[in-house]
């Protein structure tokens, strides 16, 4: 499509690229198909094609950012389930998050709104400031519907009680499983993740012994602490921008010594590492940097393909059935499907698909959060996709997905990593032992 975007715009590097993407944008509305909200909403404006329309007229000087305008652009799960449809290769990616910093930047949100979005940039990226969140949440649940709409709602979502802390994915490194004296097959570093520190501290130990058994020698690295997904995606790069350059500085010394992979089992997180090299392209002291953090973060399931299970594996529980269900991040962002299926598959599981399974889940980072009522309604969705191919668990690589399916589904929640450290000799994943219990 043509644009003429204003001088003024076009002085910052993002609206340049932007300018370029919205040119390959031809309108043919096949993104429309397999977006969340435009069939769930019923208006032209809630899908790929009407966002990206008002970000164009924003950018042209022909609309100003208002309620209306952002609550459309707010609406947006972020799923890029557009980009994998889209025939003319539109990044709409690179489209929607210049889009949210500038209405950040430019527009003053209600109160409330400035409160919550402010309150989970502080919370979010800090695990011991999260954890005592979600310990007072816990004990405050009961009194969600007593409490304000949007507090209520976030309320619900929090567990009633916190898992216990990783016990192997501590700061250190892990030696490898093998021959006494031997190299390690590969060196690694682990992303812990945020939030997954607090909900998911036993994906990480699993990841942690699936890798070292494979052969590799894990660093845990606290040092480099967020990866900047959660506020970045928020639009907020005062806070996540220093986030991902910290993470840059922290991983790349260790490439120096070394460090072949970045592995990453949230994949929410992974999205955006594997950006890295684009967010900080503009940077000449981070560009070249920031391009090799993103060439060796590797999903968890790319890794172990990579690496590849032992041969003749059958795994404990061969006639379990698993609803493999694809974060958005990885299907989408990452366009990583074929590995979590077949390592379950060669591990001994049985893999069913979900019907829609191309459609989000309703988590998509924080935005269950902060636009619960569209998330409980895909939340609902995808728990009724669940319930049509009966499994015996529902198995995802995304923390955030879990927990958001777990609110709607009574089925046990199960990360890759769990279910191949089980077929490798781990432990029995814990959702899986509560329901046998």
């Amino acid at each position: 499509m043509q644009t003429a975007i204003t001088e003024a715009r076009r002085q910052d590097r993002e609206v340049r690229i932007a300018e370029g993407i919205l040119r390959q944008c031809v309108h043919c509305g096949f993104c429309n198909a397999t977006c969340p909200t435009y069939p769930l909403l019923g208006s032209e404006l809630e899908g790929p094609r009407g966002r990206i329309y008002l970000i164009k007229s924003v950018l042209e000087g022909r609309t100003a950012w208002s309620p209306q305008v952002v609550s459309h652009l707010d609406n947006c799960l972020s799923c890029f389930s557009c980009e994998t449809t889209c025939p003319s290769g539109v990044r709409y990616s690179h489209l929607i998050d210049p889009a949210r910093a500038l209405i950040e930047q430019e527009y003053r949100r209600p109160l409330g709104e400035r409160a919550q979005r402010r309150m989970l940039a502080w919370l979010l990226p800090h695990p011991g400031r999260f954890r005592l969140a979600m310990r007072a949440a816990g004990w405050l649940k009961p009194l969600a519907p007593l409490l304000p709409r949007a507090l209520g709602a976030n309320l619900r979502l929090a567990p009633r009680r916190l898992p216990p802390p990783a016990r192997l994915a501590v700061p250190g490194v892990i030696s490898a499983r093998g021959a006494p004296g031997s190299p390690p097959r590969a060196r690694v570093t682990l992303l812990t993740g945020c939030a997954q520190q607090v909900l998911g501290g036993h994906i990480n130990d699993a990841t942690v012994r699936v890798l070292t058994r494979l052969g590799c020698e894990v660093a845990i690295s606290p040092e480099a602490g967020c990866c900047g997904a959660l506020v970045y995606h928020m639009g907020d790069r005062v806070r996540g921008l220093p986030l991902i350059r910290k993470a840059v500085d922290v991983w790349h010394r260790q490439i120096e010594k070394g460090l072949d992979w970045i592995v990453i089992n949230t994949s929410g997180c992974g999205t955006v590492v594997k950006d890295y090299g684009h967010i900080l392209d503009g940077e000449p002291e981070y560009r070249e940097r920031a391009a090799a953090v993103s060439a060796r973060a590797k999903d968890f399931s790319e890794i172990v393909q990579t690496l590849g299970l032992p041969p003749g594996l059958s795994g404990p529980a061969p006639r379990l059935k698993i609803a493999y269900h694809d974060a958005c991040s990885l299907q989408h962002a990452q366009r990583v499907r074929t590995p979590p299926r077949a390592l379950l598959r060669a591990a001994g599981y049985e893999v069913v698909e979900l019907p829609d399974g191309h459609l989000c889940c309703g988590s998509a980072g924080t935005y269950n959060l902060l636009q619960p009522d569209i998330a409980r309604t895909l939340g609902r969705a995808k728990a009724a996709a669940i319930a049509r191919v009966a499994p015996d668990a529902v198995v995802a690589g995304n923390i955030g997905c879990l927990e958001q399916m777990a609110h709607y589904s009574a089925l046990p929640m199960v990360h890759t990593a769990e279910l191949l450290d089980w077929a490798l000799g781990g432990p029995r994943p814990a959702a899986l032992a509560a329901r046998a219990g």
